[in-house]
């Protein structure tokens, strides 16, 4: 094969390598997410628990480590049936590099902002940031609001999610 027609090959496989995509959820009544991460823990623990007995465990004893494994897998898949009635999961996805700078030139850092160690408008770009990377066609309005309105913790993560896909990398420097 000549390097030619071998970096055609690895041209295209890189060409059609998918952006990577960072996904927030969000679950609007706290006791339906608890139980959905209770009924999850407990079905992990019960399926590691089955896994774990000996092959030669006693019938009786097996089966009701069964029974429990099978209601807590039950319990699990009707509490997230109840949390994903409850949930909008939006979605990011990493911008070409030319525009994310182009969005960083465009809402330069205040002096507040360099004080802080930013090379932008955190106020402005953080909003347009999170329109552009939304996968969802999030308008640069409501991002803009959700800064301002949404708790201190959930705007953080709608932030972290935007901003952390565009730091994901595809890539591994191996040695040698």
């Amino acid at each position: 094969m000549s390097s030619t027609t071998a970096w055609a090959e690895k041209q295209k496989r890189l060409d059609n390598m998918a952006k990577p995509t960072q996904s927030l959820t969000m679950c609007d009544d706290p006791a339906v997410r608890d139980r959905y991460q209770a009924a999850k823990q407990t079905a992990e623990r019960a399926q590691e628990y089955l896994n774990s007995l000996s092959p030669d465990a006693d019938k009786d004893a097996r089966a009701l480590v069964e029974k429990q494994n099978k209601d807590a897998q039950a319990a699990l898949k009707t509490a997230q049936a109840e949390y994903d009635a409850h949930t909008v999961v939006l979605t990011f996805q990493a911008i070409e590099r030319g525009h994310l700078e182009d969005l960083q030139a465009e809402h330069p850092a205040t002096e507040e902002d360099e004080a802080l160690g930013r090379e932008f408008n955190f106020d402005t770009f953080a909003p347009a940031l999170i329109a552009a990377a939304s996968v969802d066609g999030m308008p640069l309005e409501y991002a803009a609001n959700a800064m301002k309105t949404w708790t201190l913790a959930d705007s953080n993560d709608l932030w972290n999610a935007a901003w952390s896909v565009q730091q994901r990398r595809r890539t591994d420097l191996g040695k040698g």
